[in-house]
């Protein structure tokens, strides 16, 4: 199913949540009968979302860009799976952009980490391999380390955040703490992690 290049800007600003939640829900429906219309609505009043989502996460606009148009073929080829008892649709299609674009993250990541290693393997083996993995081993006990003067909130924070691949509210919900205070918490211990870490 294609869908328009550029995310349009959202047409609800102004209309209650709720109204913009059963609007959201009832094109869903239509959707998962194959309505393309109801797709190219829904689309329109998402995707501005969806690409925020994906450009926090993923930074590279082109990237973003994919990551949401993988979220929209998704939600073509599964509006049946939407269940409104577990959540809003908003809620549901922004919990779909997150996992697309840390999947992405993980893709790049591993994409960059053969070619290191193929880099590697196809160099002059002349450079010291004990050196390289004692400075590794170093850099991850530095990590670790400095994950010790966290609090024990912050550690899990940040933990449940970076190495989780959870959102905010995700994170909220499992430590049964406010959005509000677990963004202070992960933003206090990234701050130490820095200062730690002797990081700018």
């Amino acid at each position: 199913m294609d869908t328009p290049n550029n995310p349009a800007p959202p047409v609800f600003e102004t209309a209650p949540a709720t109204d913009v939640g059963s609007q959201l829900a009832g094109l869903l429906e239509l959707v998962a009968n194959g309505d393309q219309q109801a797709f190219a609505d829904f689309y329109r009043l998402t995707s501005r979302r969806v690409y925020g989502m994906a450009k926090r996460v993923l930074i590279d606009p082109d990237l973003s860009e994919d990551a949401t148009q993988e979220v929209f073929m998704q939600v073509w080829q599964g509006a049946a799976k939407f269940d409104s008892s577990a959540g809003s649709p908003m809620a549901w299609l922004m919990t779909i952009a997150h996992r697309r674009a840390i999947d992405r993250v993980r893709a790049v990541q591993a994409a960059s980490d053969r070619e290191a290693r193929y880099s590697a393997a196809s160099q002059d083996p002349d450079h010291d391999v004990v050196a390289e993995e004692v400075g590794t081993n170093l850099e991850a006990e530095a990590v670790s380390r400095c994950l010790g003067t966290l609090t024990e909130t912050q550690q899990e924070s940040v933990r449940l955040a970076y190495y989780g691949g959870l959102t905010y509210r995700e994170v909220a919900e499992k430590l049964g703490a406010a959005v509000p205070t677990i963004k202070s918490r992960i933003r206090d211990g990234l701050l130490r992690l820095k200062t730690c870490l002797g990081v700018g």
